[in-house]
């Protein structure tokens, strides 16, 4: 669904109770504007301020870390707000620009990961273009249940 960074608090819990997913991707576009302000200065990003908006608004939906993982962020954004405001995954830790595919990787990862067993963060963060610089997270377990035979 594309949307507006501005609209996304304002509609992501009628998206939530549509589609009800197990992960969700809330990016675009971000900055960290130096002249702004300080690093911990959200007001000193384009965007970061959106993004917590509709983290906590997920977060209103969805509690558990688990149940609903949320990846936020975009090009230097506001890293630990976004992992303090209810983010499993966030972008930037050394607000550097990502890849706009990193989001998508870790969403990928995280659905093919097992559920019953902690991620490999370490090993997910790699695999993005600029690794642990341009995404972090918490550990938590991934979404797919594996049975036997497949």
């Amino acid at each position: 669904m594309l949307e507006k960074e501005s609209n996304i608090s304002c509609r992501i819990r009628d998206l939530l109770e549509e589609y009800n997913p197990n992960i969700v991707v809330i990016t675009g576009h971000d900055a960290y504007y130096r002249k702004r302000g300080e690093i911990d200065d959200i007001t000193s990003y384009k965007n970061s301020v959106y993004y917590v908006e509709a983290i906590k608004e997920a977060r209103k939906y969805e509690k558990s870390h688990e149940k609903l993982i949320i990846i936020a962020g975009g090009c230097q954004s506001d890293y630990e707000e976004l992992i303090k405001a209810g983010a499993n995954f966030a972008s930037s830790p050394k607000r550097v620009n990502i890849h706009a595919l990193d989001p998508a990787i870790v969403a990928s990862k995280m659905s093919l990961a097992d559920a019953t067993k902690e991620i490999d963060l370490k090993g997910i963060l790699e695999d993005t273009k600029y690794g642990k610089d341009g995404m972090g997270g918490i550990i938590t377990k991934g979404t797919m249940y594996v049975g036997y035979p497949r």
